[in-house]
């Protein structure tokens, strides 16, 4: 049987990333078919695997501006060729899933969330901060995008959401059932530690949906040191509203990133988030998590017992929460454990097993070593 593994794009490290390494260890012969393919932006691991990207690959600043290339990327999932391959697995928060396949094959989509920009458009156009000559030609995009959205999501057999929350969501655009199956965290990887210094840490791309300028102005109130691990498009404006209590600390590698989880007081999560990786990291690392009470922290994230909620997205919301949040009241062994019920271990049995009775359904054999 012939397995092809099909990701949005693969020019920046997150959560997604992570859980489309873990179904490649399920298929490790799958090649992976992407839009786009920055190496130097991603997991070193990555550069082992067999990755196919379309033709953006050759357009210019692709990697670091996607938004005029919008209406491209439809075009270059379609364009892919998947005639060869039985089951086809796609990861998928916008455009991967709308690739086209045999009508026998099986086409199965772990979604982290449908597409944010054409269905929260509204959200997403202010949070973009366009300039005056995309910003009327936006809506027009928008619509054409939810559209071919709808459409491209018959092309699924099943659906997988990382969430609830996002589960809803595929229900609500998508007129589909979802299983959840949460992403994995691999928890053997994080240890508690004994040293605990006194500075807040948040781990984010940084970009506008995350909201990590709530986290800088609450932060500049408390005169409170946060530290901030991650890159992305949203940097200069975010060192610009920072204080002299906000260090950036860049992209890091895992290991460091470790370090800090391990020794921080809190994570902080100010976006609301479709799942949302790095408060399990910080709960396998015995950290408790203070959150924005919404979407993936209501799943990764137990209040009072793990960490806190703020439940409203301000600055003074935040700053509240932190003033009342007391370190020695979370048990790290309890956090730690919490954690563990996330693991990478759990995420591949479900997957594979969700897979299998698929595929028997579909009179395809079981792929080997899958069960």
């Amino acid at each position: 049987m012939q397995v092809a593994l099909v990701h949005d794009y693969l020019n920046q490290m997150g959560g997604a990333e992570r859980v489309l390494l873990a179904l490649h260890a399920l298929y490790p012969d799958a090649p992976i078919y992407t839009s786009i393919y920055a190496p130097e932006r991603v997991d070193p691991v990555f550069r082992q695997l067999d990755i196919r990207s379309s033709f953006m690959q050759r357009l210019p600043l692709i990697m670091t501006h996607h938004q005029p290339f919008l209406m491209l990327y439809p075009l270059a999932f379609e364009r892919h060729d998947l005639r060869e391959y039985d089951l086809i697995v796609s990861s998928s928060s916008a455009f991967a899933k709308g690739v086209v396949s045999r009508p026998d094959a099986l086409h199965i989509c772990y979604c982290h969330t449908p597409m944010r920009w054409a269905w929260a458009s509204n959200e997403y156009i202010e949070r973009e901060r366009l300039g005056p000559l995309v910003r009327p030609l936006l809506p027009f995009c928008l619509s054409r995008l939810r559209q071919w959205d709808q459409a491209s999501a018959r092309r699924v057999d099943h659906f997988i959401a990382n969430s609830p929350v996002v589960a809803e969501r595929i229900a609500r655009s998508y007129h589909s059932q979802a299983v959840v199956i949460p992403p994995p965290v691999e928890t053997d990887q994080y240890a508690i530690s004994p040293v605990q210094e006194e500075y807040f840490l948040v781990v984010a791309r940084l970009v506008p949906y995350k909201r990590i300028d709530i986290a800088i102005e609450a932060f500049n109130r408390l005169r409170l040191p946060l530290k901030i691990i991650g890159a992305g498009r949203d940097q200069a404006r975010l060192e610009r509203l920072a204080g002299p209590t906000i260090e950036f600390l860049g992209w890091l590698p895992d290991q460091q990133v470790r370090h800090y989880l391990g020794q921080c007081c809190a994570l902080i999560q100010p976006g609301t988030e479709d799942f949302g990786l790095a408060p399990l990291e910080a709960q396998a690392s015995g950290r408790p998590v203070i959150a924005y009470g919404a979407g993936g922290a209501l799943t990764t994230v137990v209040d009072g017992v793990t960490g806190v909620f703020f439940h409203e997205q301000t600055p003074a919301a935040l700053a509240q929460a932190v003033r009342g949040f007391r370190p020695d009241q979370f048990d790290p062994l309890v956090i730690r454990r919490h954690a563990e019920k996330f693991d990478i271990k759990h995420f591949q049995r479900r997957i594979a097993q969700f897979i299998a009775a698929r595929l028997d359904n579909t009179r395809f054999q079981r792929p080997a070593g899958v069960l």
